[in-house]
Formats: C-alpha cells, sequence, structure tokens
C-alpha cells in the first residue's frame, strides 16, 4: 500500500491515490483534516461523486473523504473476478482509512454495495480501533442476510414468507447480473448513457453535475462483478459476523431493492443499534442529501460525546415507544383554551412543547404551569414574517418539530353587510393566513428534515354547517378545511399526516374577543357576555378537544368532528344539505 498526492480539479477538493491489493484507489478529500474523519463510501454504480451534496454539508464541520471503488470512475478495475471479493473490499477501506486518517478512527457512511463491503470491515476485529461509526444505508451484510433468510424459511409462518419471497422479488436485477455477457453489453452500450435520466424518471433523483459519472457504462459493467463474486457464496454459506462498532441503519421507505424487513434482525451482530427511516427512494444520499448529512452528523456527534438527539432516542433499539416521549409539538395560541388543553395533553404524553401566542406574558404562565418541557415564544401568526423567524428559531434551540398544531384563531360573528373590510381583513389574515403560514414554515422543515411528521389545523364545524351570523369565520374556517386536505394529498408523500379538527361549541374565551358586526360597544358586550354563557352551559370543556387533537395526531385522522353537534352537522351537511340550508337562516346571535 501507498500513497501519491494528486492535484484536484475540483475546487476545494484534494485527490490523492491509494494503491491497495494490485488497484489504485482515487481519494478525494475536504474539510479541516483535524476535524473528525467522516469516510463516504459509494455503492453501484455510483462514484464518489453520487456524495456531492452530503459532503458539502459535513466538510464544514468534518474532514470528509470519499473514494471510488475498485472499478469504479478514477479508480483501476481489476481483471479478475477474484478481486471483487468482500475480502479485498473491506482491505480497500481500512487502506483508504489508515491513509487519511492514520492516528484516530473514522467514521464510516456507506450506502448500497459500498455498505455492503463496508459491513465487512466493520465485521472485522479491527474495527474496534480503526471504525468510530458506522452509518448504513440500503446496503446490508450479506452474512447477516444469509441467516436471516434461513430463519424466516426454517419458521414458514404467512409472515416470515412475505418477508422472505418480498426480499427475493426486489433482488430480481442479482439474477440478471448472473446471465453471461448481456449486463455487461447491456450496460455499455444502451443503458449506461442512460442512467442519469432513469435515476430521474423512475426514482425521483434530481439531476446533479457529475451524477451519474461520463464512465457509468464501463463502471456497471466491471461492477457486475461484485454480484457474481460475492452474492450466492455468502447467502448459501454465511459466516457469524458480529462488531462492537455503534452502528445507525438509515432505512429509504420507498427502497425498491432493500426492504426494511432486513434489519430487523440485527440487534443478534450488533450491540449498539439505531434504525431510523427515511422518507426517500434508493438513492436518498443524492435526492436527500441535507436529511443524510443531518442524520450521519447527530450520530458522528453522539459517539463523540454529545447527548442523543431527539430522533436518535427514538431510533435507539430497544428504547421503549411510550406515547409522545422524543416528540416535539408546537402549538400556536396556545395560552388559553383549546390550545393550552392541547399544549398540556402532548405534555402529559411525554411531548417537549413549544407554547407560542401572540400574548407573549400569557405564553409564560401557561408553559410556566406546564413544566420544565415547554418553552414559551410570541408569536403573531398573521405575520408571515414572524411566523418563518419564530420556526426557525425553533428549530435552532429545539429541533425540527414533530407535531404542529396551529390553532390560533379569532372570532367575527354578524351579517355579511355588517362585517366591514377590515373585519375580513383580520379574520382573514388570522385563521386562513396563520394556518398557511405555519404549514409553509413547518412543513417545508418537515419535508427536509425526511422523517415524516403531523401537521393539525384548527378548523370549525362551521366549516361545512351554515349560520346567516358567521359569513366570514364560516369562509375561513372553510378554507382550512380544504387547504388541510389539499396538503394531506401533497405530504403523503413525505410521510407527514395532515388533520383538520372541527370543534362545535366548546367552552373557551374565545366569546371574550369575538367581534360582532354592526352593533354599539354596548350591544357589542352584551352579546359578547350571552355567548359567554350559552357556551358555558354546554359544557364542553377545551380539554375534550385536546383529546380528540391527539387521538388524530396517533391515527392520522383526515378530517375529526369533535362535539356532538360537529358530527351531526357532517352528516347532515353530506345527506341533507336543504335541512342545513334552512336551518342556517336561524338568528343564533340575538
Amino acid at each position: 500500500m501507498g500513497t501519491e498526492p494528486i492535484r484536484s480539479s475540483i475546487t476545494g477538493v484534494r485527490r490523492r491515490t491509494v494503491h491497495q491489493g494490485g488497484v489504485d484507489l482515487a481519494v478525494f478529500e475536504q474539510g479541516d483534516p483535524g476535524s473528525p474523519t467522516v469516510l463516504l463510501v459509494h455503492g453501484y454504480p455510483d462514484t464518489h461523486a453520487m456524495w456531492d451534496g452530503v459532503a458539502e454539508r459535513l466538510a464544514e464541520n468534518h474532514h470528509v473523504v470519499r473514494y471510488d471503488t475498485r472499478g469504479a470512475g478514477a479508480s483501476t478495475a481489476p481483471r479478475r473476478r477474484a478481486a471483487y471479493r468482500l475480502p479485498e473490499l473491506g482491505e480497500d477501506l481500512f487502506a483508504v482509512a489508515d491513509a487519511v486518517s492514520p492516528n484516530r478512527p473514522v467514521h464510516v457512511v456507506a450506502h448500497d454495495w459500498g455498505s455492503i463491503q463496508s459491513w465487512e470491515a466493520v465485521t472485522d476485529p479491527r474495527a474496534d480501533a480503526r471504525i468510530a461509526s458506522f452509518t448504513s444505508i440500503s446496503g446490508p451484510c450479506l452474512d447477516h442476510v444469509g441467516h436471516w433468510m434461513r430463519r424466516r424459511l426454517a419458521a414458514p409462518t404467512p409472515a416470515n414468507l412475505r418477508q422472505a419471497l418480498g426480499q427475493l422479488a426486489h433482488s430480481w436485477y442479482i439474477y440478471f447480473f448472473h446471465i453471461p455477457v448481456l449486463p455487461a453489453l447491456l450496460w455499455r452500450s444502451f443503458l449506461g448513457p442512460r442512467w442519469g435520466a432513469v435515476l430521474h424518471r423512475v426514482e425521483g433523483v434530481p439531476r446533479v453535475p457529475g451524477h451519474p459519472a461520463p464512465t457509468i457504462g464501463a463502471d456497471a459493467a466491471h461492477g457486475v462483478q461484485l454480484y457474481r463474486a460475492n452474492v450466492f457464496p455468502r447467502l448459501g454459506s454465511p459466516r457469524t459476523r458480529r462488531t462492537r462498532v455503534p452502528v445507525q441503519v438509515v432505512i429509504p421507505t420507498r427502497d425498491r431493492f432493500v426492504t426494511a424487513g432486513l434489519a430487523e434482525d440485527l440487534e443478534r451482530w450488533v450491540d449498539r443499534l439505531w434504525r431510523r427511516t427515511l422518507r426517500a427512494s434508493h438513492w436518498a444520499p443524492t435526492s436527500h442529501p441535507g436529511a443524510v448529512a443531518r442524520m450521519v452528523e447527530e450520530f458522528v456527534d453522539h459517539v463523540g460525546g454529545a447527548p442523543m438527539t431527539r430522533g436518535l432516542q427514538r431510533a435507539r433499539a430497544g428504547a421503549p415507544e411510550r406515547g409522545f416521549e422524543n416528540r416535539l409539538v408546537v402549538v400556536t395560541g396556545a395560552a388559553r383554551g383549546i390550545g393550552r388543553a392541547t399544549a398540556e395533553a402532548f405534555a402529559a404524553r411525554g411531548a417537549e412543547v413549544v407554547v407560542a401566542d401572540i400574548d407573549g406574558e400569557a405564553a409564560r404562565r401557561a408553559a410556566a404551569d406546564i413544566g420544565p418541557a415547554a418553552y414559551p415564544y410570541r408569536v403573531d401568526v398573521a405575520d408571515a414574517a414572524a411566523v418563518q423567524a419564530f420556526a426557525e428559531d425553533v428549530a435552532d434551540e429545539h429541533g425540527v418539530p414533530d407535531v404542529v398544531v396551529n390553532n390560533a384563531g379569532i372570532g367575527v360573528a354578524g351579517a355579511f353587510l355588517d362585517t366591514t373590510e377590515e373585519d375580513w381583513q383580520r379574520v382573514v389574515d388570522v385563521n386562513l393566513l396563520g394556518v398557511v403560514h405555519g404549514c409553509r414554515s413547518f412543513g417545508a422543515m418537515m419535508v427536509e428534515r425526511g422523517e415524516g411528521g403531523h401537521v393539525v389545523n384548527l378548523s370549525s364545524a362551521a366549516a361545512y354547517t351554515i349560520s346567516r351570523a358567521l359569513p366570514a369565520y364560516s369562509a375561513t374556517k372553510a378554507a382550512v378545511l380544504a387547504l388541510s386536505e389539499s396538503l394531506r394529498a401533497e405530504f403523503a408523500a413525505h410521510g407527514i399526516g395532515v388533520s383538520a379538527i372541527c370543534p362545535g361549541i366548546v367552552a373557551t374565551d374565545i366569546t371574550n374577543t369575538t367581534r360582532f358586526a354592526g352593533v354599539d360597544d354596548v350591544e357589542q358586550q352584551r352579546l359578547r357576555r350571552k355567548a359567554g354563557k350559552a357556551y358555558a352551559r354546554r359544557g364542553f370543556g377545551p380539554e375534550r378537544v385536546a383529546e380528540d387533537i391527539v387521538r388524530a395526531v396517533e391515527r392520522d385522522s383526515a378530517v375529526v368532528p369533535v362535539t356532538p353537534e360537529a358530527k351531526v352537522g357532517r352528516v347532515l351537511s353530506r345527506f341533507a344539505p336543504g335541512l342545513m340550508r334552512r336551518l342556517g337562516r336561524l338568528d343564533v346571535i340575538r
């Protein structure tokens, strides 16, 4: 083994060559060599360029190293099939690690075949001293797979057979790669030049400069030997391969090739294990570089001594699932009423809660009453810039929330012709645009994080029932209901649920701040007192709405009518709309 420095044309990246086992491995470094080293290993049929987005993010705080595996990119290709066997590939990883970080262990992050060959090194006894942590994405240890398959076929229950046959079906390409001549010929002549378009159209991988590499046809043809040299020999005679290296397994939820079930038995082989899901396809490092980099950084930092993030606490193998522990919930309009009851309900189930309200002092009092895991914030949801700043502050101080409850709202009552332009502007700004701002700011963060979540929007039974007394209020709540249904369809691909909560008459103090249009101040106060007494007599408290909100998140419910009249109104609006229109003519205010 030896190293030979080579200048690189890539800005900010240093290139060298590592000689190992008769192969020249092209190695690319960036970041401060004095920082912890993260070694990225690509899969098939890729080169180091697939990690560009991840490497750029990690290089801000780490020494990032990538290399083209043997037969790919700028590395040389051995002629013999035996040179592609896993022991040789494992030695490649150790050789690169020794060259770039001779005195400190490296953190290995690998994808697809890069992960398969990295398992060979991670389960080697030398890994205890040379590998600090391992993040595996879509690439299992072939020995573990062999034992996994044997256990399921030895106990052929319907569930075990589904898992085994499902993985065999997902692995269709492996059988094709064992056909003589044809796979390599297809890659060189037809599939290679079109591989970028295939990834974009079928897998949703964005078009990234340098990926796939210009050498893709030859690389893929060489890489067919990986399958021929290793798959069936290892699956047929699996070895016992254990490791004491901390392992984080990232499972893309839309992976077409590696099923999530392959990660189920890993406790047998790994002492310290974390399983994390990512809402992405097989090529997650290219399609979701920010999410992958964040998961890697959290894991590397924890192995280096930092506390576990909420995501790692949830992912730790053997960690009990208790309510909303290790979850962050944001609630707007949380100083009182339904908002406060909702914050209390989530906190009672173990969540950390952000108590946000336009009344900052009331938010502080509410948070103090809820407990030390409640954090007060002042925000006016009608102000888009303020909501964006609020979301960024929450993410910086506490992380991206798992649940967001857009609850803040105001009441406006009175005949349509009595409501002013100012009345309409204010109720639209708070009740509708306030929800829009919350969904946009926090929703973008949830999508970028890639680990799912839930958004709850407070609509109302007024969204689908009819009242001559609530034209402005009903219009905004109907819009919130329609928005929620649309967002639910859009966010489903990201694993983010959206629920619209539709309460009827609930005993809160919203009546004390409701604006009654077309009356003087004296009459305004009289109507508020009358409405307050009526709502109080109704006896349906905000804590019961909060319980339904929690259940909506647990069950991923779409639309939740809460009170009895809200449920009846929902049915009548669908099956007896004429009756609802006649009832809507009643004057319920005066």
